[in-house]
């Protein structure tokens, strides 16, 4: 008879198509997949159809993975109901906006560990459009990112928006007036990578612009965008609540203008799949942050 052993190890090459993968994703080797799925095939018939880069599931397999699911979804929420977060173990695959790294990412951090002591936290700082292909692919737990995510299966909680402006040193701008679209494109501009949202706005704005179009030079790092400003290299476009710090000092000023850009709305997202406890709880646990970082 199946065991859940088995069974968690047949959801997962059921869902990421791959032997290779499903033995990383339960730390166990490619041949241990092999010989689980094979006593299962030999109790239930041919579950999967092996083919040249993936397998597929046969007619027998997505009936097995229906209850695959749903022992997998009784054994979280059992999990969930009894265990002490005081005695939880594991690690939290966390993908993260370097936005969010700026504004609150620490005291989220420090909250979870509070709660789960026993839980380690694998961070990699990312652009969104990366970190979307990451959740998919199962290599992240939990996103903080430029969302939602409008894909089937997903669950995303809204944790802030942030305004975005135009950033640049006093030296650089007539700050007296209000500056007009042809003002700010006088100058090279900063933000974030070609495939943001930020930039994608840039971009059309400057198509509707009659002058000449300015450079672009992007950065996947807001500590370059924000050295590139303070060093009057151009003007910048990012939230202001990044650079709190230099406004405060005279270092740099949200430029005076009508020219409005779109804010910018993260979440907290993560995939709708047995077993995603404690991603659950992180997502919830970075809403409280946000919201008090954010009040």
């Amino acid at each position: 008879m199946a065991d859940l052993r088995s069974l968690e190890i047949f959801y997962w090459v059921a869902t990421l198509a791959s032997f290779r993968r499903a033995a990383e994703q339960v730390n166990t080797t490619q041949p241990a997949v092999s010989q689980r799925i094979a006593a299962l095939e030999q109790e239930y018939g041919p579950l999967l159809e092996r083919r040249a880069r993936d397998v597929a599931l046969t007619d027998a397999g997505r009936r097995v993975l229906a209850y695959a699911e749903r022992f997998l979804a009784l054994r979280a929420e059992m999990t969930a109901d009894l265990a002490s977060p005081a005695t939880m173990t594991g690690s939290l695959r966390l993908g993260v906006s370097e936005t969010i790294v700026h504004l609150w990412l620490i005291p989220f951090v420090e909250r979870l560990r509070a709660v789960y002591p026993g839980v380690t936290v694998d961070i990699s700082v990312d652009i969104s459009t990366n970190m979307q292909g990451a959740l998919l692919a199962n290599e992240i737990d939990l996103a903080l990112l430029v969302g939602p995510i409008t894909l089937p299966d997903f669950v995303n909680r809204p944790l802030f928006s942030t305004p975005v402006a135009w950033i640049a040193s006093p030296q650089l701008l007539d700050c007296g007036r209000q500056l007009a679209l042809d003002d700010l494109l006088r100058h090279p501009l900063i933000t974030y990578p070609k495939n943001t949202s930020p930039y994608v706005e840039l971009r059309d704005l400057i198509l509707r612009a009659s002058g000449p179009p300015p450079q672009i030079h992007t950065s996947a790092s807001l500590a370059t965008i924000v050295k590139m400003t303070v060093e009057r290299l151009g003007i910048c476009v990012i939230p202001p609540a990044i650079v709190r710090k230099e406004i405060a000092t005279g270092e740099l000023v949200v430029a005076p203008t009508d020219v409005r850009l779109s804010s910018i709305g993260f979440t907290a997202t993560y995939a709708n799949r047995p077993g995603q406890y404690l991603a659950e709880q992180a997502a919830r646990i970075a809403q409280e942050v946000a919201g008090e970082a954010t009040a």
